[in-house]
């Protein structure tokens, strides 16, 4: 996936667990959310480990078809109940794209390399993680992904790195 392009960094709640953080954890949040659901976990996830960074992007507001057309934080549309029919493609890239930025950023403004970030999810957060691990440049620390499913898999064999 190409993250070349310039895109915009996604607004995100962020907090290290202590100096110098030499890991990061990008969580994204479900439909309707925003990053500030998952920050007061931090606490509880960090006990006995090394100082982590932790990322939780707010999605963009979008209309959701499944919701009357309301305008919400969404990392892709849902147009109906049937996950595996015709997926927000255009949404879905545009939300791996924006992870992928944020990937990025955490080498570059942090000098955590790639190798050194975990992406998590729930929801649609954990379909875009799914997506954006299984088609990212270079190999990811690991990914959660509670309570989701795993979008166009029909292009994933010709798209994964």
């Amino acid at each position: 996936m190409d993250t070349q392009q310039h895109i915009e960094l996604l607004p995100a709640v962020e907090i290290a667990s202590g100096p110098a953080p030499r890991h990061s954890i990008l969580w994204l949040h479900g439909l309707g959310a925003d990053g500030n659901d998952f920050a007061p976990i931090v606490p509880e996830l960090t006990h006995g480990l090394p100082p982590l960074r932790f990322v939780f992007p707010h999605a963009p507001q979008r209309a959701v078809t499944l919701n009357g057309g309301l305008r919400m934080r969404a990392w892709y549309d849902i147009r109906s109940f049937d996950l595996g029919s015709h997926a927000d493609e255009g949404g879905l890239r545009e939300s791996m794209a924006q992870v992928q930025a944020l990937i990025a950023r955490e080498q570059r403004a942090h000098g955590i390399a790639a190798d050194k970030v975990f992406l998590a999810g729930f929801s649609q957060g954990g379909a875009v993680a799914l997506c954006t691990a299984l088609r990212h440049a270079q190999p990811l620390a690991g990914v959660i992904a509670l309570s989701t499913y795993l979008p166009l898999t029909d292009q994933l064999a010709g798209e994964r790195s």
